[in-house]
Order: structure tokens, then C-alpha cells, then sequence
């Protein structure tokens, strides 16, 4: 989700250096040229309303790959009492590789093993989102956190934690998220989450590939 809010940054930053390869999340959208185009996909039509001429739904979102949740419209979502528990963590380790690109107000913010939050297991409502959980546990931690919310692809888009944020370590840096090994292809507030999940905030310098995200939908084993 992250590359598609900054479309047009992360295309200019990827011509200029031929380029670091394209803009993850978490802000700008990689050229199609660039994409992998041999991922198994749902093809729900039904389930995700595709649109036969641009291949995405009417939020921009490509099709899922094969065997991975479909997103949840977040005014859709029935919040109910049952209480579930999944396991969350922020890291921004990514930076220590990269603290040349770090702007220099924003080093001292980076803890000196990655953790922004270590793997904590948490409790969430049925029906909640990854965004849910994030909002309320940084809340609850007093941990900074900044989203705007984006109606063209019907998410939140998490700006900054712990007031980090996008580009503040080079134009393809941003946050991403993760659940169970996978970089979800839509926002944050989409993805509803179930008993068990693992999700991971992290920070990326290079449009996910230092993170295992790549740009590749179903990208595993983040570090």
C-alpha cells in the first residue's frame, strides 16, 4: 500500500538512479514493466470486483495471490465481542544498514537493536484490522504513531512510528506490514485479521527489498 500512496515520488526516484528500483509501504507504485506477472492470483471476480480492463479492484488493488486473504472493507466489518490473541512487532533494524541515509535529526530515534516494539502478543476484537491492533497497542505503549486516511485505496496509510517516517532514510523508505510471512498487496485497515496471526511492522530503506518484501506480492522471511 505504501508504494501506491506516492506514485509519482517513487516512479521519479526509480528514472533518477535507474534507480533504486521503484517506491512500501508502505508510498509509490512500481512500474508494471517491473512487476512479477507468474504469481497464481484469485480471480474471484465476485469477491473482489476485478475489473477486466485494469485487472484491479475499484481501490487499485491487484488480485490476491493464490491462497491468501481477501481484503475486508473496513465499513463492512462487523466488530464483535469475542476477544482472539495475535503476536505484533515494530522494527526498524533496516535503518542501522543504512544510517548514512538517515536524516540526521532522525538517528538518535533508532534504538540500537531495531526494536521498536519486540514481538508482544496482544488481544484483538473479531472483526478488527491489522490497523485496529496497531492504533490501539501504540496507544496503549505510548509508542508515536501517524496515519492519514487514503479513500482512493479505502485504508489507513501509516505515515510514521516513533516518529519515523517515510523518506526519512532515503526516497524508497517507508513502513510495511506483514502477517504470517506475507507483505498483504492492499492497506493495513483491508486486512482482517484471525486467531494466531503474526504481524510485523517494518521499516524498509529500499521499497521493501531489504526486508524480503520486494515489491513481490507474497514476498516471505523478512529479517
Amino acid at each position: 500500500m505504501w508504494w501506491k500512496k506516492n506514485k509519482g515520488k517513487v516512479i521519479a526516484a526509480a528514472v533518477v538512479v535507474l534507480a533504486l528500483a521503484a517506491a512500501f509501504l508502505f508510498g509509490g507504485k512500481m512500474p508494471d514493466s517491473a512487476k512479477k506477472t507468474d504469481t497464481p492470483v484469485q480471480t474471484q471476480a465476485a469477491e473482489m470486483q476485478i475489473d477486466p480492463e485494469t485487472g484491479k479492484d475499484k481501490y487499485q488493488t491487484d488480485p490476491v495471490p493464490s491462497g491468501m486473504p481477501l481484503p475486508v472493507e473496513p465499513e463492512e466489518a462487523v466488530i464483535g465481542e469475542q476477544e482472539y490473541t495475535c503476536t505484533l512487532s515494530i522494527s526498524c533494524a533496516s535503518i542501522l544498514d543504512n544510517m548514512e541515509l538517515c536524516d540526521p535529526e532522525k538517528r538518535e530515534l533508532v534504538p540500537e537493536d531495531g526494536w521498536i516494539l519486540e514481538p508482544t502478543q496482544v488481544t484483538f476484537y473479531e472483526g478488527e484490522s491489522v490497523f485496529h491492533v496497531l492504533r490501539r497497542v501504540c496507544k496503549q505503549m505510548k509508542i508515536h504513531m501517524e496515519f492519514e486516511n487514503t479513500p482512493i485505496y479505502n485504508s489507513a496509510y501509516i505515515e510514521g512510528i516513533s516518529n519515523l517516517y517515510e523518506f526519512d532514510v532515503g526516497e524508497l523508505s517507508g513502513w510495511m506490514y506483514q502477517v504470517n510471512g506475507w507483505f498483504p498487496n492492499y492497506g493495513c485497515s483491508r486486512y482482517q485479521l484471525k486467531d494466531g496471526d503474526v504481524i510485523r511492522w517494518v521499516y524498509t530503506c529500499d521499497l521493501g527489498y531489504d526486508v524480503g518484501g520486494g515489491y513481490v506480492m507474497g514476498s516471505e522471511d523478512a529479517e
